[in-house]
């Protein structure tokens, strides 16, 4: 399970963040909350708020809302200049996912026994998940993020679109086109971020038992319509065999935690997700954390459970680095070795299909 990064910052790049964002009112919130609780410097957040540019109405009410959360004074001050500049914009819509009632009482927790039979069970369709997987081609379509500034506010760099064959249990890459132009290069020369491990080794690695990965229950959660049991799990370093490489120059082994979400009609892992613990503070990526979908896919008149999408971020310094990686167009390998794919017409996975959803069904009978 390797994740390797090359970061390549060229002009384009620095032009792209500095031509600004056009935001809604409710993005900039979104993203002032969470500077505000990433405890981004008030000056460095005043500074980015210059190139933000408001689609619809500002009032003073949202301004004061936002210093009562710790919004600082500069940043504040810029948001008063956009009241000014937006008074003339529609108000935004009313958020219809905003509730008047309250909550549904919590599922209860399944016992003690049952949680280490879901993960039992879940362990043994893991470990035998590669030996199940068909020989097939997919499209491997990777949209790569890049923010400087460190304020999780990233800009799409290019998208990569590869075609992925999957024979004899091994992976084999060969990229198709860079933002929509055909090219023969080298995936390996491309520079940026890339990964590997998403078809089983991933899943293989935490439920080994020589890993001796620590579970405990968490929650439900639904995904994709099916409620799921949610487990975070710890992974000590010396047990661990995820690889993070710089510029394929160092190299080293951390330890991760992280959580599984496991259907709770058939125990199979639907999502996954891993973030590395204590890297040394000498290592230049100092952060890094990954999350994989799982999804059932139908190739050659039969079901398997296959990647949908996986998501990487990386932090060196201020540089934030996002892939998402979507899999798509799932086939039977066979002969037919020199088939294309239309790159053209691929939009990313909606949001919905990935988002974890509120459960709203009544408790189990015990």
């Amino acid at each position: 399970m390797i994740v390797r990064i090359v970061l390549v910052w060229g002009l384009a790049g620095l032009l792209l963040f500095a031509q600004g964002m056009k935001m809604t009112v409710g993005q900039l919130k979104g993203f002032l909350r969470s500077s505000i609780q990433l405890n981004h410097p008030d000056k460095q957040v005043a500074n980015y708020l210059k190139n933000v540019t408001l689609t619809e109405k500002l009032t003073e009410r949202d301004i004061e809302e936002l210093q009562g959360e710790g919004l600082g004074p500069r940043s504040a001050e810029l948001l008063r200049s956009m009241v000014t500049a937006t008074a003339s914009l529609t108000p935004p819509a009313k958020d219809p996912t905003v509730s008047a009632g309250p909550p549904p009482p919590p599922m209860p927790p399944p016992n003690s026994e049952d949680q280490a039979k879901v993960i039992s069970e879940a362990r043994e369709l893991a470990l035998s998940y590669i030996k199940r997987l068909p020989d097939f081609i997919c499209l491997q379509v990777t949209r790569r993020y890049v923010d400087p500034s460190g304020l999780e506010m990233f800009h799409l760099m290019d998208t990569v679109a590869e075609r992925l064959s999957y024979f004899e249990q091994k992976e084999d890459y060969k990229l198709i086109s860079i933002n929509g132009t055909l090219s023969n290069a080298d995936r390996n020369r491309l520079g940026g971020a890339t990964s590997s491990g998403e078809f089983g080794s991933m899943l293989k690695e935490i439920f080994m038992p020589s890993t001796e990965a620590e579970f405990q229950w968490e929650r439900w959660a639904k995904l994709r319509g099916k409620i799921c049991h949610v487990y975070s799990y710890q992974v000590r370093q010396s047990k661990s065999q995820w690889h993070i490489s710089w510029q394929r120059q160092l190299d080293i082994v951390p330890a991760y935690k992280g959580l599984v979400y496991i259907d709770r009609d058939v125990p199979m892992v639907m999502r996954v997700t891993l973030e590395a613990v204590n890297i040394p503070v000498s290592f230049p990526i100092q952060e890094a954390r990954t999350m994989l979908d799982y999804d059932f896919t139908d190739i050659a008149g039969s079901q398997f459970l296959l990647p949908l999408r996986s998501e990487m971020r990386m932090r060196e310094s201020k540089l934030l680095v996002k892939n998402q990686v979507e899999f798509r167009n799932y086939r039977k390998f066979g002969a037919e070795a020199t088939i294309t794919f239309d790159t053209n017409s691929m939009e990313p996975i909606p949001e919905d299909k990935l988002k974890e959803e509120k459960i709203k069904e009544k408790p189990p009978q015990q």
